[in-house]
Parts: structure tokens; sequence; C-alpha cells
């Protein structure tokens, strides 16, 4: 994935949103004053005030941004974004890569410190952000986190799992989504990831339901079939 590119086509959306000139003035004048003084602190402000200046309005998505982005980054949707949540996914991408340790380091310590809006943000940049492989922990983590919506910005619509996740953290994944009332149709790699042993652990637990006189999650059967 082109980061440039997506930046452009991410920023090209804020301008796309009604009464969204503040918002652009203010995220212009924000990474022009941080490329010349590239400071940690600086770019920790930012992310974090966010909100106050670019707002929380639900993104309104045209169809041709839409499709941009998924040609882009094959399962990347910003579906029921807030302004907040993609300007912040934006201001990631202004991070420089060039320094492998620099920002990992910069980014690490933002999911360390992040509030509940702000991991929803970090967690939903995953697929776009650089040195991919290198966030496969932070993400597993993040699917034990018990807070459910930044469990859904992992779970749903977001490629990141089904591409770089191994077989016990994607089926933990899946578990975790059916334990907690997720609609496992908006997870991407649904089908394409079946395997045996989530079939028989999902098989196991839909005993247990049944057992128990509890109706089955939506959509269980299809997993349960051993395809792998």
């Amino acid at each position: 994935m082109n980061i440039a590119t997506m930046s452009q086509t991410l920023f090209y959306l804020i301008e796309q949103q009604p009464d969204s000139q503040k918002a652009v003035e203010y995220l212009r004048q924000q990474v022009d004053l941080y490329y010349q003084n590239p400071q940690r602190g600086t770019f920790y402000r930012v992310f974090t005030a966010m909100p106050r200046f670019v707002g929380k309005r639900p993104l309104d998505i045209p169809a041709d941004i839409a499709f941009a982005l998924q040609r882009l980054r094959p399962g990347f949707s910003v579906e029921g974004w807030t302004m907040d949540r993609l300007a912040r996914v934006w201001w990631l991408l202004q991070l420089p890569a060039d320094d492998q340790t620099d920002y990992v380091g910069t980014i690490t310590q933002l999911f360390k410190a992040g509030e509940l809006n702000e991991l929803v943000a970090l967690y939903s940049a995953l697929p776009v952000l650089a040195f991919s492989e290198v966030w496969r922990f932070q993400a597993t983590e993040g699917i034990r986190n018990n807070i459910a919506d930044v469990q859904s910005a992992i779970m749903l619509h977001n490629p990141y799992p089904a591409d770089y996740f191994d077989e016990s953290a994607w089926n933990q994944l899946i578990l975790k989504a059916f334990f907690t009332d997720k609609d496992v149709t908006q997870i991407i790699g649904l089908n394409e990831r079946k395997n045996a042993h989530l079939a028989r652990t999902l098989a196991d637990y839909a005993a247990e339901r049944r057992a128990a006189g509890r109706s089955l999650p939506p959509h269980i059967e299809l997993l349960m079939e051993e395809e792998g």
C-alpha cells in the first residue's frame, strides 16, 4: 500500500465532509507546524486534541472514495466512522516512517496512553500503518480487551486480522466475536479463513448452548463446516 496516496485519499474525504472548512484549515496548519519541527510532544498533542477541532460528526462517504480506499488497501473501510476517528487515522499517516524504532515507539506510546476513542482510531489504523507485522501482538492484545468499541474496531471492517493473525489468534478473534454478539458477517476474511480447528471448537460451543437450552448465534453454522 502507498501510504502517501492513502493519506491524500483520507484527506480528500475530510475535505468532502459538510462544513469541514475549519477542520481542514486546522489540519493543514498542524501538519505544516509538525513538519517544521517534528517533535513527539506535538504529534501526541494534535492526536489527542483532534475532536475539539474537527468534531465528531458521522462521515458521509461518497461511493467513489469508498471504492478508492478498497483499491488502495483491500478490505479497508471507514464505514461507521466519525470525523475525529478519520482525522486521527489520517494524522497517524503523517508520522515519518524512515526510522522504524522511532515510528513504532511513537505509536506504541499512543496505544499505552490512549483513551477509548483514541484506541478505536489506533486499532482502526492498523491496516494502513507502516511495518504491518510489528503490530500483530498489539492487535491480539486488543482482542482480549473487554471494551466493545475497541473490539469492534479490530474485528469489524478491518482487514488486518485476516492478513496477519496466525490460525490460533484468528480463531480466538472469531470465538470472541460470537461470545460478544458481534455481527460476524462484517469480519473481513470470515469465509476465507475457515479452518478445521475452529469448526470443531464452534461445534463444541454450539453443543453447550443447545444443552443449556440457548439459541445459537447467527451464522455460526457456516463456520462449523470443516473446511481448510
